[in-house]
């Protein structure tokens, strides 16, 4: 990936383009963006890549999980999430091992905050240092935090006397601030379950939860752009009034860009990197835009004909305003390298090359034939692959399912068997020792030196995945 220009990578199989993606992200100054077609897509990925390249750092910018144009918020995990991976990006640039920002069509569409302003609400506070309650507490009813007897979830805080308790977005486990009066004595992890303390931290630092700021000028900018957008506010309008009040309301993201003097894109976050897209994006892209302008035209049809729910008017930002148009994406992406998988073998020409995988080996045939035993099967296919000098790597999707898997192969007299953590420990592995790994692949993958057989190649497809 050198250069300006698109390139078309065949054969790529799923596991395969995590493993080549890997191979690009590391080292590389500024990160790749890799473009997955759904949030499963994007999940599958980042476990691939932290199998395949456990010392690479991986972000996930997830989409909000809501539809256009709806009246609820995104769920409010999500918007942590989102909130927490814009941070890392405007704090610290691509570690020296490499970096990968996966994200999806979804999230690629749409407007986000611009980095100046992520940058601005960070929120530190040092342990032994000076923090007067009220500020700390106006920061996080501006910032989206939620204030609860009990903290639980990212996004909450509670406050009880000189204890503060918080669960910022992006940590494991929520803290628990001590102050006397105005300085920190402490700061401590706890279990949000047992609320035991687990360990003790040097500093505290808070991003925003929700992408929606409701200090004084984004709320004074909000309404002089709806006034200016929809006229004058005559009717019974909920969300006009709990803004002006300074009260979130449900479904106030979908006004995003009314809050901001300007919104940014993933590809201005990321204005250098190389772009890597999964099979299929720009279908799955062509296909949001069209639900994008469905809704739309839907809100405005109500509108016009005053059928909104429960009396309250909805009135739509253009699509423009909240999503990146076809031209617009296409602008951001033509000064950059640009990769696509394709799990298929494609013919040569001048911007396609073969990365040399296929699919791999599926015993669905044996499992449907009465009296063919598929772990038979399994043997000789195992015995072939050694004979040919492949590495050979069986992929299961939990540890669980891994041990049982590997009593089942050897009470089949299939030997020679490793468990594994990554793919480093594969690759020192001797050729004739199968590696047995935890790595959620719907089904495994072939290339000339690896032959990697998935559960459900084996098994059949699960009627119940892993989240």
């Amino acid at each position: 990936m050198k250069g300006p220009g698109r390139l078309e990578i065949g054969g790529a199989p799923e596991g395969y383009e995590a493993l080549l993606l890997a191979g690009f992200a590391a080292g590389r100054p500024g990160g790749v963006l890799h473009i997955a077609r759904d949030d499963a897509r994007m999940a599958a990925m980042a476990q691939a890549l932290l199998f395949f390249a456990p010392g690479l750092e991986v972000l996930l910018l997830p989409a909000w999980d809501c539809l256009p144009y709806d009246r609820v918020s995104p769920n409010a995990a999500i918007a942590s999430q989102r909130m927490d991976c814009l941070s890392r990006l405007v704090q610290a640039p691509a570690v020296h091992t490499g970096r990968v920002l996966l994200t999806t069509v979804n999230a690629t569409l749409q407007r986000m905050p611009s980095q100046s302003v992520v940058a601005g609400s960070l929120f530190r506070a040092e342990l032994g240092g000076r923090l007067e309650l009220p500020a700390l507490t106006g920061y996080l009813a501006r910032n989206g935090y939620s204030r609860v007897a009990t903290v639980m979830e990212p996004g909450e805080y509670a406050v009880r006397g000189g204890l503060i308790d918080i669960f910022p977005p992006g940590a494991e486990e929520p803290l628990r601030l001590d102050l006397f009066g105005d300085q920190i004595e402490g700061i401590r992890r706890f279990d949000p379950l047992t609320q035991r303390s687990t360990g003790a931290e040097q500093q505290l630092q808070l991003v925003p939860v929700s992408e929606v700021p409701l200090d004084q000028a984004s709320i004074e900018r909000f309404r002089v752009g709806y006034r200016r957008l929809f006229g004058a506010v005559t009717d019974d309008d909920p969300l006009y009034q709990a803004i002006s009040e300074g009260r979130k309301q449900i479904g106030m993201e979908h006004w995003l860009p009314l809050f901001h003097d300007d919104l940014e894109t993933v590809f201005d976050y990321l204005p250098e990197a190389p772009v890597t897209c999964d099979h299929l994006v720009e279908e799955a892209r062509d296909a949001r835009l069209a639900t994008i302008a469905d809704y739309y035209n839907a809100r405005q049809e109500a509108r016009k004909s005053r059928l909104s729910e429960a009396g309250a008017p909805y009135k739509p930002l253009p699509p423009t305003m909240l999503y990146v148009e076809l031209t617009e994406w296409e602008r951001a992406l033509r000064p950059r390298p640009v990769a696509s998988f394709n799990p298929h073998r494609l013919p040569e020409a001048a911007r396609t090359i073969d990365a040399g995988g296929k699919p791999g080996r599926d015993f669905a045939p044996e499992r449907a034939q009465p009296g063919v035993n598929v772990y038979d099967a399994l043997r000789e296919h195992i015995t072939a692959l050694r004979g040919a000098g492949k590495r050979v790597m069986l992929a299961s999707f939990s540890a669980g399912d891994r041990d049982r898997q590997r009593g089942v192969l050897e009470d089949h007299e299939i030997h020679r068997l490793q468990p594994v953590e990554d793919f480093a420990a594969v690759e020192r592995l001797p050729a004739s020792t199968a590696a047995l790994a935890v790595l959620g692949l719907e089904h495994g993958f072939e290339t000339a030196e690896l032959a990697v057989i998935g559960e459900q190649d084996l098994l059949g497809d699960r009627l119940v995945r892993p989240r």
